[in-house]
């Protein structure tokens, strides 16, 4: 009998690093000469990021920041523990790792046998685990359910993509730091995963490699790609992904990861800090089961937040709304200083 769990993580580079780095971005852009004078200085900061800044240059913040990821991540490691799913679905970003200027698809299913990522050969800097740098995952894929859940939405009328192999890189940092998180304690990861990217990088994904980009580094207006998907599509193939899986006989979890919004993305902020007010509208909007106004955000208000990777969230909300479920659990984590402001949530069956 088909049961569905609901799981909303964060996949925050950062967390795999040492606290001392956690601050990194913001540093970047403190040494970025086209950075307004004023701004420089925690003197022309917002009251709440001098607080967070402290006397410490954040080294208590990042410490306070790490304990409450790896709550959020725990709890939904427990949550998924004893659900026990067959398969485990995840919504997630490509920046510029896997699709390149070959294809940049809206949607795709990565429906591999198996994935044998060395997350360290890509990440050169010291990781909290202290594993080595040619420390291989190996994590089980599920081909049939991938070909199943494809040719569904197709069938629905949702013209996704699909892949049976990697094109350029073997599971891009959206995917594998999820999977590296949610096994923080290294317990393992037992059950088949199916990856499932969404193209929220959109009009910068190729134009700025979908990377943390200065001011003095920004792309120009005629330099940017075609948009992501729409939010309101995002959130309707969640939905029909929700049905779809409800009809089946899988026990499946679906999985939304990302931060929400990003300093690098935000300019009206500098790119100094995410956009709080924004976010804090959204998640009122989640514990609310407030799913109308997720769905009819626009686009353009949620790249001029930074809240791109939130279109992997809109998938899920779609499919909660069409489950009818209501969270049971969230937690929102948020940060002037460490780039992003990100969420925790469960939807139990």
């Amino acid at each position: 009998m088909a049961e569905i769990l609901g799981l909303g993580v964060t996949h925050y580079p950062p967390l795999s690093g040492p606290d001392e780095q956690m601050a990194r971005i913001l540093k970047r852009v403190l040494d970025d000469p086209a950075l307004p004078e004023a701004l420089r200085r925690p003197e022309g900061w917002p009251e709440p990021m001098r607080r967070q800044w402290g006397s410490d240059a954040g080294a208590t913040a990042a410490r306070h920041h790490r304990e409450a990821l790896l709550s959020g991540f725990r709890n939904a490691r427990r949550v998924l523990d004893e659900f026990n799913p067959d398969l485990v679905v995840i919504w997630g970003d490509d920046q510029y790792e896997n699709f390149r200027e070959d294809v940049i698809p809206p949607f795709c299913l990565f429906a591999y046998d198996e994935m044998a990522p060395q997350p360290w050969q890509y990440y050169r800097a010291a990781n909290v685990w202290g594993e080595p740098n040619d420390k291989t995952f190996t994590y089980k894929g599920d081909r049939p359910a991938g070909k199943f859940i494809a040719a569904s939405l197709l069938e629905a009328g949702f013209d996704v993509s699909y892949a049976y192999q990697p094109l350029h890189h073997q599971l891009g940092h959206a995917f594998l730091n999820t999977l590296l998180f949610l096994d923080y304690d290294r317990k393992g990861f037992p059950w088949p995963v199916l990856p499932f990217q969404v193209n929220c990088y959109g009009r910068k994904v190729i134009a700025q490699q979908a990377g943390a980009r200065t001011l003095s580094e920004q792309a120009a207006e005629a330099d940017l790609d075609p948009p992501s998907p729409m939010p309101w599509r995002c959130f309707d193939l969640g939905a029909a992904v929700a049905r779809i899986f409800a009809a089946s006989p899988y026990r499946v979890a679906l999985v939304a990861s990302s931060s929400w919004s990003h300093a690098f993305l935000t300019p009206k902020n500098h790119l100094l800090y995410p956009d709080v007010d924004a976010d804090r509208t959204l998640y009122n909007a989640l514990c609310a089961a407030d799913y109308k106004t997720w769905r009819e955000r626009p686009l353009a208000a949620m790249e001029a937040s930074g809240q791109q990777e939130v279109l992997n969230w809109m998938c899920l909300m779609g499919a909660m709304n069409a489950l009818g479920r209501r969270p049971t659990e969230t937690s929102y984590v948020e940060s002037y200083i460490f780039n992003s402001n990100k969420c925790f949530a469960v939807f139990e069956p």
